[in-house]
């Protein structure tokens, strides 16, 4: 390796030991991790897009997603017809050069990603391949030899959060994966994957689905003047209260720091929604007590019905995230008048 090739790849490994120490800030937040993973593995490879996936049976999901992955969050591929799937199967290091003709790759896939090259390499739990770590490009022969060491780096931080958040069961590993450490509630990759899921099966079945988007209300203000233990037990408030206002068979999820989603996997038609969505903010609009100091929850909130708003999973939380700013905005202007 020239010096100045070697100058270049050590920037990079203080960058992977940076994100080591931003890892160790997030604690036991599993999901969190893969993102944080996932966004800096895409940044040092010079990718497009980059993707944890987990094993579960007989498919590979897309579990943390960046770049030109992002929007296929919660995306199941065959295990066995993909090139995660033969990482996962060998344990080592793959490379893909071109996609167009490469037969171990799913070909579908990666024309819906818009990737043609990408390397994967193993994410290891207790001795045994639970993923894989991804990088793509939109162009054949995009990364080195170099690429794929920095991103077996990366692999190993993702591998010593998962340790630490389930140090025996594999089965708590794929909960901690896919679960918000705060609330409990599923995260965001896990509320793809089920929106993914319920629409496909509403489109068999000819029926709606409802997606509600809430933001809270009033987090800035309690973590500025309260501090932020006051902050996430307004969260975790707010969360259990969402968790009692759901019906049976409702998914609630947290997606961000103060934004929450509910799927509706069966509603007859808007009205329903809308039922929903006030019984919601019903449940909220009342004070709870921290440390003997009131703390007022309530949220906006937007909808979108499938298919009267759209059939694209884009489109629809689109439409909903558009209704709840909309919701924001009038509370602001009323306010302020």
């Amino acid at each position: 390796m020239q010096e100045p090739q070697l100058q270049a790849f050590s920037e990079r490994l203080l960058k992977v030991i940076q994100t080591q120490t931003e890892i160790a800030k997030l604690g036991l937040d599993l999901g969190d991790v893969m993102d944080l993973v996932a966004t800096r593995a895409q940044t040092l490879t010079g990718a497009v897009g980059a993707v944890v996936e987990l094993a579960e049976g007989d498919e590979m999901v897309y579990r943390a997603a960046s770049g030109i992955a992002e929007p296929s969050l919660g995306m199941r591929l065959r295990r066995d017809a993909s090139l995660s799937g033969h990482c996962v199967r060998d344990g080592a290091p793959l490379r893909c050069e071109d996609s167009e003709t490469d037969p171990r790759v799913d070909l579908d896939a990666c024309r819906a990603v818009g990737l043609r090259s990408m390397i994967v390499v193993p994410l290891k739990h207790n001795e045994s391949v639970v993923g894989v770590l991804k990088v793509m490009a939109r162009t054949p022969n995009a990364f080195n030899d170099d690429d794929l060491r920095l991103l077996d780096l990366m692999s190993g931080l993702i591998a010593a959060a998962m340790y630490h958040a389930a140090k025996y069961e594999t089965n708590e590993l794929f909960y901690q994966a896919t679960h918000d450490a705060l609330t409990g509630l599923p995260n965001r990759a896990l509320f793809y994957d089920r929106l993914r899921h319920n629409l496909a099966q509403a489109h068999r079945e000819s029926r709606r689905i409802g997606i509600l988007n809430l933001d809270m209300d009033g987090l800035k203000p309690v973590n500025d003047h309260m501090g932020h233990r006051a902050g996430d037990a307004a969260i975790r408030e707010f969360a259990e209260r969402m968790k009692q206002s759901a019906r049976a068979g409702d998914t609630v999820a947290r997606i961000g720091g103060d934004e929450f989603a509910v799927i509706l996997p069966r509603v007859e038609h808007r009205e329903g929604v809308a039922a929903q969505m006030q019984r919601i903010a019903q449940s909220l609009r009342f004070a709870f007590e921290f440390e003997d100091r009131p703390i007022t929850l309530d949220a906006s909130i937007g909808c979108a019905v499938y298919p009267d708003d759209g059939e694209d999973l884009g489109v629809l939380l689109e439409k909903a995230d558009q209704a709840m700013y909309r919701m924001k905005r009038s509370k602001k202007a009323g306010a302020n008048s």
